[in-house]
């Protein structure tokens, strides 16, 4: 079997795969499954052969998630993987929104050729360097996923005032929070109290452009924005005009564009959230772990367009069975079973929005007239047999 890889992909990932039982390359043919950084999949033409995707990071922006499902190719992401990378460089931004230290590292490279008269040019000139401290600030977190919980734990210990908001955020994302944290049942409430905002959530219909004129405008006068998140959660010209105006003191982003390199205020970072080899050794490693036990066993865990379903095989025999979410079809899959005399060990089945994942367990080798008739029940995308 063959895996695909469209980017370059860390070794402790892809030596995972068995080399006596696959091939993992960037020219190899009918791939079962594709391995992708940040390698832009829209206009490919993915293979018949395709079983899944496995994008080594959170966000999906570069794969056609939708089109994928259609087709019966689930695709997995790493939440998580980068996490720690992606909260330090946060704590970085923290303090370069507070402090001009990248301004006064310029200045004082330009002072080389006064030579011996540095150190009192550095001292009379400092104060236009000035910034405050963040200790007993106010934090506001939006988006208490993997990295926002991460940030607002270590915002905290730092000695912030923490306020956290996530109307989605999980029970385990929950457990982990430290107690000190204020949580907020309204974003409004960040936006009105908080010297500091911090972005942590996905770029969707909802949230983007989330950061505009009229929100900017119930914010504290001086507040900072981080957003190491998505670039397109910020309207850059409503963003230009507060920093103009002295509403917002600075933004700090990880996603910059030609609109605001050149705006005083704007400290752009070249995307380096998750740029740090131990980040992509755990992505790498996380995306390789997910696409074999799929391929292998039928399993899904962290997956954007299908939902998280199976678990240890009990039976020589798996059925797996990508679906559309519609009444009636889960009896006639079963019953596509019954008829060829073949009894169901354990059937699992689990949806996501439109799409559902059916797992048969059973004794025996299916014959090809029982997937066949499965493959032809109305809404059913996509069949295979393990064994």
């Amino acid at each position: 079997m063959n895996i695909l890889t469209l980017n370059k992909i860390a070794a402790c990932g892809t030596d995972l795969f068995d080399k006596a039982t696959y091939t993992v390359g960037d020219a190899v043919e009918n791939p079962v499954g594709i391995l992708v950084r940040s390698a832009a999949m829209h206009d490919m033409e993915l293979p018949e052969s395709v079983l899944a995707i496995g994008r080594a990071g959170a966000g999906t922006n570069n794969i056609p998630v939708d089109a994928c499902a259609d087709k019966g190719v689930v695709v997995f992401n790493t939440p998580g993987a980068n996490a720690n990378a992606v909260k330090e460089l946060v704590l970085c931004g923290l303090l370069l929104a507070s402090r001009k230290v990248v301004a006064g590292i310029e200045w004082a490279k330009s002072l080389k050729p006064e030579g011996d008269a540095v150190a009192k040019l550095v001292e009379k000139g400092k104060g236009q360097f000035v910034g405050p401290e963040i200790l007993g600030k106010k934090l506001g977190v939006i988006g208490l996923g993997a990295i926002g919980g991460m940030v607002a734990n270590a915002a905290d210990a730092l000695g912030m005032q923490v306020y956290g908001y996530d109307p989605y955020m999980s029970v385990q994302a929950a457990w982990g929070l430290n107690p000190s944290i204020h949580q907020v049942a309204d974003m409004n409430e960040i936006f009105a109290t908080c010297d500091y905002i911090s972005l942590h959530v996905p770029c969707l219909d909802s949230t983007k452009g989330m950061i505009n004129a009229t929100t900017i405008a119930t914010m504290k006068d001086g507040v900072r924005i981080l957003n190491f998140a998505r670039g397109d959660l910020v309207n850059n010209a409503d963003m230009i005009a507060a920093l103009e105006s002295g509403k917002v003191a600075r933004y700090v982003t990880d996603f910059p564009n030609a609109a605001v390199l050149d705006v005083d205020g704007v400290v752009p970072l070249p995307h380096l959230g998750a740029s740090t080899p131990e980040s992509e050794d755990n992505c790498a490693v996380m995306a390789a772990q997910e696409l074999i036990d799929y391929i292998e066993n039928g399993n899904i865990v962290n997956s954007v367009n299908f939902t998280t379903g199976a678990g240890p095989r009990c039976t020589p025999c798996r059925i797996c069975v990508l679906h559309k979410n519609l009444p009636g079809l889960i009896a006639q899959i079963s019953g596509a079973m019954s008829d060829v005399g073949i009894n169901v060990d354990s059937l699992l089945n689990r949806s996501k929005k439109e799409n559902a994942y059916t797992v048969l367990d059973i004794d025996t080798v299916a014959p090809q007239s029982a997937l066949d008739a499965i493959s032809a029940i109305d809404g059913v995308i996509r069949v295979r047999e393990i064994v």
